[in-house]
């Protein structure tokens, strides 16, 4: 779907329509499918902000970052060593959230300061590796001073409160019961959207432009007087920056964090779901998060009836079952559409242009 070709007056529509139907969508799926999905909706709203935020680092400037899921856990543990009896402290979210994030921030920059000049798989590496890094840490700060709580995990997080109300709580307003999950997702909505804002004005301003070419050309672009060091920095503190704040929303949703939520099976996830929607095209990536959060999740309910129906008694456990058509799936698409669900014009011309050559070079 393209809106460009659109008029004012219609993408205005669109746009209204879209408004009205994320407004009511929490109503709808709660009262259709029960609260359990509206909050796997919660979640996709996180990894949403997730995917856009690698996207700045992987779509717009071509660097491959296979552990993005560590600013995701700073993010988490910021605010649950500042929201949380485990040191006492009950710092409100409008600080917590923006610290986490500045400091998930800081970790994009000290992590792009010494991989300056790798690329490809030695980026790739030593990204894995920086992500397995933060995890151990937080599973092994336990001693000889308790920082992380260890394996155990840090419980019984704060949830954000807003003008004296508690989001972990249910509250009545203008006659309607508004549910915890139905407070979280408003809130992370408006998030998304600011992320999804900032991620578009980066994207068509100079250093968006600046990205482009480092992932098309980094020769030629410092050859053009880019400054290749100053631009990738600014993209792994930019896309931390988004990791941060959905970590923190993360654990004040759940009110609990543990080392086991960061694993690189996440990061490879999010990875997935950029390239699976369009690789540097911020409508494709909401699209490929959105779809790979909630299809897992559809498949889970659908695999053990299922097998129960047919054959009477569960032939494959469900889980199981679940991770091997999600990865069959997975392989038919970079199969069949490579460029992604929902790619960029730019990008799908290119892939284009490639099998072009290809079938000139076997003719």
């Amino acid at each position: 779907m393209d809106l460009n070709h659109l008029s004012t007056g219609k993408k205005m529509a669109v746009f209204a329509a879209c408004a009205v139907l994320l407004a009511v969508l929490p109503f709808l799926v709660g009262g259709t499918l029960g609260n359990s999905w509206v909050r796997i909706i919660d979640f996709a709203l996180l990894y949403v902000m997730l995917a856009l935020g690698l996207n700045i680092v992987v779509g717009f400037a071509g660097l491959l970052d296979l552990g993005f899921i560590a600013f995701y856990a700073i993010g988490a543990y910021t605010y649950a060593l500042l929201s949380s009896p485990h040191f006492d402290i009950h710092w409100l979210f409008f600080l917590t959230i923006p610290l986490g994030a500045a400091c998930a921030s800081l970790g994009g920059v000290l992590l792009g300061t010494p991989v300056l000049k790798l690329k490809g798989d030695y980026l790739a590496i030593v990204t894995l590796g920086f992500g397995e890094i933060v995890r151990i840490f937080m599973n092994n700060l336990n001693s000889p001073i308790n920082i992380t709580n260890g394996p155990q995990g840090i419980n019984l997080i704060d949830p954000i409160h807003i003008g004296g109300a508690s989001l972990g709580q249910t509250i009545d307003l203008f006659g309607l019961s508004f549910h915890n999950v139905y407070l979280y997702y408003y809130l992370f909505l408006a998030l998304t959207v600011l992320v999804v804002i900032m991620a578009w004005r980066l994207q068509h301003s100079r250093i968006g432009r600046a990205w482009v070419a480092l992932r098309e050309d980094d020769i030629a672009a410092a050859a053009m007087g880019i400054n290749i060091r100053n631009i990738k920095l600014l993209a792994f503190g930019l896309g931390a920056l988004s990791g941060g704040v959905a970590g923190g929303l993360f654990a004040s949703f759940q009110g609990f964090v543990s080392p086991e939520s960061f694993s690189l099976l996440e990061s490879i996830m999010i990875l997935a779901m950029i390239v699976l929607g369009g690789m540097g095209h911020i409508p494709g990536v909401i699209l490929g998060a959105v779809v790979l959060t909630i299809a897992p999740e559809i498949l889970r309910d659908v695999i053990g009836p299922l097998q129960m129906k047919t054959v009477g008694r569960m032939l494959i456990d469900p889980e199981n079952a679940r991770m091997l058509l999600f990865g069959l799936a997975m392989v038919v698409m970079m199969l069949v559409r490579p460029e992604g669900m929902w790619p960029s014009k730019r990008r799908k011309a290119e892939f284009q242009h490639a099998k072009e050559e290809a079938a000139a070079q076997k003719g």
